[in-house]
């Protein structure tokens, strides 16, 4: 919530899908910032709104049937929303990037890997054809894909999994953009090449100087990669903190649950050999069909009156530690 050298800040942001069944509400009042040279995790179950929140900054929510609204999207002070279709196109891929989930999907399959990244370099650098080329053939060096000038000339088919994350990650950052949106970028990968990408996004953010959202249900990604975290449940954010209050002291019990969930090694033989992962009961209720109060008192072992009755407000409990919880009333 604070917004001190935010480079981008999100104020009250909604995305309503408006369908037959009724309104799915994907993302609900959200707010955030992001500052300069930071990496930001966004942590939630799936069906917690976390990638719409980025394809709404983007601008590639389909309209309709999703409706974009709030107090705006700004990035650089400048409210995103209130643009035009081409004055987003100049700011999408150039200043604002996003690796996309799954590579395969994203990539053409009938354009070569390098006609693909050179593409987007003609398009918001203004080089030419040849000049774009040889950028994208550098690009794909720097992230790392051996033999860069022959792969630039393959299909995504051709490209292991790992390969073609790295050619999204080089075509994401083919125009240094100050923001990179990174939903999960590892997803399907083996850990080794989870490693290898998790390294080269932040060696490329510390060389670039760009700022990172990283969009995961992995909290172990996070403690790792990031500096602040927003946990969302239902399309709301329900708490954020820095990276090492939310790990030594989580406060909504969605986020204790999350943290809870996460697999532990055995460290001595009397501990068994077996130990059971800890799950929080229930599924995240439908986005169209919420739950009366929190959206989270169906599944939550500490609900009491108020949590059936009225939705809590996100409030600061501590310095720089906002909640949703009637559990932590936050600062009189």
């Amino acid at each position: 919530m604070e917004t001190a050298e935010a480079i981008l800040e999100l104020r009250n942001l909604k995305t309503y899908f408006y369908t037959p069944e009724g309104v799915v509400k994907a993302v609900d009042g959200v707010s955030y910032a992001l500052r300069a040279g930071e990496t930001l995790g966004v942590v939630g179950e799936s069906g917690c709104g976390k990638s719409v929140t980025a394809l709404s900054i983007l601008g590639l929510i389909p309209q309709p049937p999703g409706v974009i609204s709030g107090d705006g999207i700004f990035f650089q002070g400048q409210d995103l929303t209130e643009l035009s279709n081409a004055e987003m196109r100049r700011i999408r891929g150039n200043q604002i990037s996003m690796i996309f989930q799954e590579p395969m999907t994203s990539l053409n399959p009938v354009l070569t890997v390098g006609f693909q990244i050179a593409e987007a370099i003609t398009e918001h650098q203004r080089l030419s054809r040849k000049a774009a080329h040889e950028r994208a053939t550098d690009m794909l060096d720097l992230v790392g894909i051996p033999l860069p000038a022959q792969r630039a000339k393959e299909y995504p088919h051709q490209l292991s999994g790992g390969m073609r994350q790295r050619a999204m990650i080089a075509m994401a950052l083919s125009c240094h953009p100050s923001i990179l949106l990174a939903d999960e970028p590892t997803t399907a990968l083996d850990v080794t090449i989870q490693a290898q990408i998790l390294d080269l996004m932040l060696q490329l953010k510390d060389e670039t100087g760009a700022a990172i959202i990283l969009i995961t249900h992995d909290l172990g990604l996070v403690a790792e990669t990031c500096d602040r975290v927003v946990v969302m449940y239902a399309g709301r954010v329900v708490e954020e903190a820095p990276i090492e209050e939310i790990f030594d002291h989580p406060l909504h019990p969605y986020t204790i649950g999350l943290l809870q969930s996460i697999p532990k090694l055995r460290t001595s033989p009397r501990e068994g050999a077996r130990t059971p992962l800890q799950e929080i009961p229930g599924i995240v209720p439908s986005l169209h069909r919420l739950p009366r109060g929190c959206a989270f008192s169906p599944r939550c072992a500490q609900v009491f009156a108020p949590c059936s009755q009225q939705e809590p407000e996100l409030q600061e409990v501590s310095p720089g530690h906002f909640v949703r919880c009637f559990l932590h009333p936050g600062k009189p």
